[in-house]
């Protein structure tokens, strides 16, 4: 039975924080073989009132840095694992008592995968969270099975092996928002022969409250983090930047009524038709970032060579950038 260090990231939300770890009690897994490592990521006020609440209860810890964006909070949670699998999920997600069971299981069949669970809306009345989840669902269904393999996994369900973790580079903590980062590990991932595993009975249910602003600001965001990728990626082949044919946007349009035409399917539809518009918005923005071209990366950057994982002196150096880390998906 493989031990887990559990890594979140969390950023001012201490009420969705404090259901997360409510969550990681009623888990189903031997307290002594899973730790949790709470990266503080600059809140103006951290969390430690939460985490005491937790400290009899759990095996618990806190880390807080400057704000430097979910990426480099992942890091740094990392380098302070004590045991040998990492688990990654958000601090506005909670685990089924069954996850880490699940993601033992995976481990089991195969150790030397990056594997990956299920996320859940859990506020399907809120059309704005709704919406984005399916198109997450949607982005990870487009991506798989192009050479039987799945390709994408979300950083609020993640597990992998913590030495090859490091040695795959970590998260890109150039990557300073909660958008795009993991797409940007996975297309490392398989780019270096590494394998992926779906654990579908590795469940997480994401609370992610949004209104029509947050969910433009979200959805800018992830055009942002979408040509970093993009820019990113060329910039590690050799190659021109690309984008998604037009039979992506034809099947985005149909995905939300595979099952059926209704008025939920309808309003999610057109919510998507908006999530595209503000993603378009941050794509082009981005460009005044320093992203003219394929030899750069974020704000300039080359990303020939992945950035070092979770040194403390690295990620305090970092500058403070409060309005970046707008909440996870």
């Amino acid at each position: 039975m493989p031990d887990f260090s559990v890594v979140i990231p969390t950023y001012r939300r201490p009420d969705r924080l404090r259901s997360c770890l409510e969550g990681f009690s009623r888990l189903d897994y031997p307290r002594h073989r899973f730790e949790i490592i709470v990266v503080d990521d600059g809140s103006p006020e951290p969390p430690d009132g939460i985490i005491s609440r937790w400290r009899d209860h759990l095996d618990l810890k806190i880390i807080c840095q400057p704000n430097a964006g979910p990426a480099a909070a992942r890091n740094h949670g990392a380098q302070h694992a004590k045991f040998t699998c990492l688990a990654f999920i958000d601090d506005d997600c909670v685990p089924r008592p069954e996850w880490l069971e699940s993601l033992r299981t995976a481990f089991d069949a195969a150790p030397d995968h990056l594997i990956g669970g299920h996320t859940i809306n859990a506020l399907p009345q809120n059309p704005f969270s709704s919406a984005s989840q399916e198109l997450v669902d949607y982005l990870c269904g487009y991506f798989d099975g192009r050479d039987g393999r799945t390709r994408l996994f979300t950083s609020n369900n993640m597990a992998v092996r913590a030495d090859h973790f490091h040695a795959a580079g970590g998260f890109d903590a150039r990557f300073p928002r909660a958008a795009g980062e993991d797409r940007e590990f996975c297309d490392r991932w398989l780019a270096q022969g590494r394998g992926t595993t779906l654990a579908r009975g590795a469940v997480v249910m994401h609370a992610h409250s949004l209104t029509v602003r947050s969910f433009w600001r979200q959805h800018v965001n992830y055009g942002r983090g979408a040509a970093s990728f993009r820019y990113a990626r060329a910039a590690r082949r050799g190659e021109a930047v690309r984008v998604e044919p037009m039979s992506f946007y034809g099947g985005l349009l149909t995905f939300p009524f595979k099952g059926g035409v209704t008025v939920r399917a309808l309003r999610i539809a057109m919510l998507f038709v908006f999530s595209q518009m503000a993603n378009a918005a941050g794509f082009l923005s981005s460009r005044f970032d320093g992203l003219e071209d394929a030899e750069a990366g974020i704000g300039g950057q080359r990303l020939e060579t992945p950035p070092p994982v979770g040194k403390a002196d690295n990620v305090e150096k970092q500058p403070m950038m409060r309005d970046r880390n707008t909440g996870s998906r």
